[in-house]
């Protein structure tokens, strides 16, 4: 069983590739196979974040630690470096209803990077070649923020992905359905708060 105390360990000890491991274990995330971009310490720190707010302790000193790193290691253009990292550090930001000039800042840098047809590319300039496996990785880790489907182009993403299923892979194909799944879900969530405020 993880515990507090073994995360901080791990990332004290800076055994990053050990921590993201231990915090991937059997999560959706590890099907998209990101290790590489994951491992770094902005990754972990994102990873072990989002973990510490689902085991009900984002308010202890390591977690204040750990958004601290966050926030220092955020570059000049708002990233974290790759789409990949960026993408899971504005998550952790946004756990427990986070929100603040870095977390825009990231999803500015999104929106920037998010090419013509609607989708990302594969590395942090836009006029790389597009990569549905990134922007898939995208769309399931923020497609239902709010401020995500705001900051950037969110239909014309799901729209490209829709128009494109017949010709992508097959692992492409069913990580696109579990992310229009979570996307989904918050499209539902939103027409029920805006029936329960209407009523």
């Amino acid at each position: 069983m993880m515990t507090l105390r073994m995360i901080e360990r791990l990332w004290s000890s800076k055994s990053y590739a050990a921590l993201y491991r231990l915090l991937i274990g059997a999560r959706p995330e590890r099907a998209f196979g990101f290790e590489n971009q994951l491992s770094s310490l902005a990754g972990v720190t994102a990873l072990a974040i989002i973990r510490l707010d689902e085991l009900n302790q984002s308010a202890t000193p390591f977690c204040s630690r750990l958004i601290h790193t966050l926030l220092n290691v955020q570059e000049a253009d708002g990233g974290w470096g790759d789409l990949v990292t960026t993408t899971m550090c504005i998550r952790a930001l946004s756990c427990n209803h986070g929100a603040g000039v870095a977390m825009d800042r990231g999803l500015a840098h999104l929106a920037n990077l998010q090419k013509a047809q609607g989708i990302w590319p594969d590395g942090p300039m836009r006029r790389m070649p597009e990569d549905p496996k990134v922007s898939l990785f995208i769309l399931y880790e923020l497609g239902h923020l709010p401020a995500f489907r705001a900051a950037v182009r969110f239909d014309d993403a799901r729209a490209w992905f829709e128009r494109y299923m017949q010709v992508l892979s097959g692992e492409c194909a069913g990580l696109w359905e579990r992310a229009k799944l979570k996307c989904r879900q918050q499209v539902g969530a939103e027409k029920q708060r805006t029936l329960f405020a209407a009523a």
